[in-house]
């Protein structure tokens, strides 16, 4: 039986806990769409939470092995983000170079930029942000 981690519910009440299996997948997706998006492995590493070099180059080879409560939250959002942007643009190449433009909700910056802040909020901030945008659901 996959164990789950960790369960915040004063942060998310209702919601199923991610299983290690569910983190690993999402993280081998993350690995994906960062290329797509053409992101350094200096900005990659700030989105996923600031593992250490050795972890990161560890889990960039699919040696994955425990992946942390908040890397598995940002893992979330980042899916999340991806899920949006198909959904807003029927061409997939347009969703993933629109994460590096500017954009007025981001007072000028890209929502790469925003996320690149590094912390767990601001790859929050442009998840919701996109949500609203295309409706919330």
């Amino acid at each position: 039986m996959p164990q789950p981690l960790p369960c915040m519910p004063e942060e998310t009440p209702g919601s199923p806990a991610v299983t290690q299996e569910e983190a690993t997948a999402m993280l081998r997706a993350a690995f994906n769409l960062f290329r797509l998006w053409g992101l350094s492995d200096a900005q990659a590493r700030i989105l996923l939470g600031q593992p250490s070099p050795s972890t990161f180059y560890r889990w960039k080879r699919g040696e994955i092995g425990t992946i942390p409560h908040d890397t598995a939250w940002r893992l979330g959002d980042l899916m999340g983000i991806h899920k949006a942007l198909r959904y807003l643009f029927a061409d997939p190449a347009r969703g993933y170079a629109w994460i590096a433009k500017p954009n007025v909700a981001f007072g000028g910056r890209s929502a790469l930029d925003r996320m690149l802040a590094g912390a767990p909020s601001d790859v929050t901030a442009v998840r919701a942000y996109l949500d609203a945008e295309r409706g919330g659901w």
